[in-house]
Parts: structure tokens; sequence; C-alpha cells
């Protein structure tokens, strides 16, 4: 093998910069995206559950219509369709504040927003129907027990799943780099480029990745075992149920 290793590229010059500044873009990006795919989701996963059939099906048109999109077209779409359409003057703030990272954001939680919607639901529809219909018997409206009862129980029940999607958003993040978001493969990518180190930049930036994702992993695992309610969440102890 005549491929001669050389890691310090990773720190020489602006390489050690750059990298930390496509983590924290990653970071941002991941963060702003998940608060809204996350909003949408619950949304959208307890609209889909309710009897109000037009709002079902609207919800279901969200889920169907956004999920089935691949999302690197979302990313073109928002980026490059839709500023055209805006007023000039929004126009001229969003080329001034980043345009790129703001249709970055929205294509990542829309997208995941629908993915997100599915979780939902099912977590929903997990929770005994008896549950609900004695919050309605001590006089609680159907918002009522679904903001107070519903929800809260089956945001503690979807942690696995959603952390799933989560792991998901924050991988799919790369994919901004389409359009110009200097996130962690923009900028592995441009270390590659600057110093003909591919395997020691991606390599770099694959590890990031790994420990970003594990971390997080972790976390939401923690919150899983706090937040686990005996008899609708089982943990395994000791080798038993």
């Amino acid at each position: 093998m005549t491929y001669n290793f050389d890691w310090s590229v990773l720190w020489r010059g602006q390489s050690g910069l750059w990298l930390l500044q496509g983590l924290v873009t990653t970071i941002e990006i991941s963060v702003v995206a998940w608060v809204v795919a996350f909003t949408l989701g619950i949304f959208s996963g307890a609209v889909r559950t309710v009897s109000i059939t037009p709002l079902r099906w609207l919800a279901s048109f969200y889920v169907e219509f956004f999920r089935n999109v691949p999302l690197l077209v979302w990313m073109f779409f928002w980026y490059f369709a839709v500023p055209p359409l805006l007023p000039q003057p929004l126009q001229d703030w969003l080329f001034d504040h980043g345009a790129e990272f703001w249709a970055g954001v929205v294509a990542l939680g829309v997208y995941h927003g629908a993915r997100f919607s599915e979780v939902m639901r099912s977590g929903i529809q997990s929770i005994p129907k008896t549950l609900f219909e004695a919050a309605v018997s001590t006089g609680l409206t159907m918002a009522q027990a679904y903001r107070l009862i519903i929800i809260p129980i089956a945001l503690r029940l979807i942690i696995p799943p959603a952390t799933n999607e989560s792991l998901n958003l924050i991988k799919n993040s790369s994919v901004a780099l389409t359009i110009g978001v200097a996130e962690l493969t923009f900028q592995t990518r441009q270390i590659e480029t600057y110093t003909a180190k591919a395997f020691e930049a991606l390599t770099a930036g694959t590890l990031i990745y790994l420990v970003l994702c594990l971390a997080i992993a972790t976390t939401m695992s923690q919150l899983e075992k706090r937040f686990a309610i005996p008899g609708m969440i089982t943990k395994r102890q000791t080798g038993e149920f």
C-alpha cells in the first residue's frame, strides 16, 4: 500500500477550526429542525387519532405527502423554489441571514415532522382507550384530555422510537451541504479538498458523528429509564422482566 497517512492535517492550519465550526453548525441546524419536527409531529400525530374526520384526513395528507418525497428534493425545493415566491424584503432578509441554513431547517423539520407524526400516533394508539374514556367521564373535553393526559403519557412511551428519529435527523443534516450549509460533512470535504487526505478527513467526520450520536442515544436511554411507566414500559432487570 503506497498511501501515506498524515493525521496531522486534522489540526494543521484551519482544519481543526473547520471541524469545530462544522460540528457547531450541525448541532444548530439539527436542534432547530428537531424543535420544528417534534412540534409538527406531536400535533399531527395527535390529530390523526381524533374522531374529527376532516382534521384526521388533513393530518394524514401531510404525513403521506411529506414522508414520501426524498429529503434532497425538499432541500432543493425550499432553497431554490420557495424564496422567489416571497416578498422582496423577505428575500433580502433571508439571503442576508443565511437562507441556506433556514432552508435546511425547514426541509429537515417538515420531513422529519411527518416521521415523528407516525411515532406519536403509534404511541397514542398504544394507550388503552379506557384511559381516554375515564378522562372524558371526569368532565374534561377531548382537547383537555389529550393535553393533560394522553399526550404526556404518549411522550413517555415513544422515547425509544423518537430517539431513532432524532438520530436520523442529525445524520440527515449532512444533506444540507448540497445547498451550501457549512455543516460537518461540508467541512470534512473542504479539508479533503485542501489537503488531498480524504481518508483522514472523512474518518474524523465519521468519528465526530459517531460520538455525537452515541452521546444522544445514551442520554435518551437514561431518560427512558427515568420516565418509564410501570405496567406500560417494562425494562429488563437482572435477567427478568
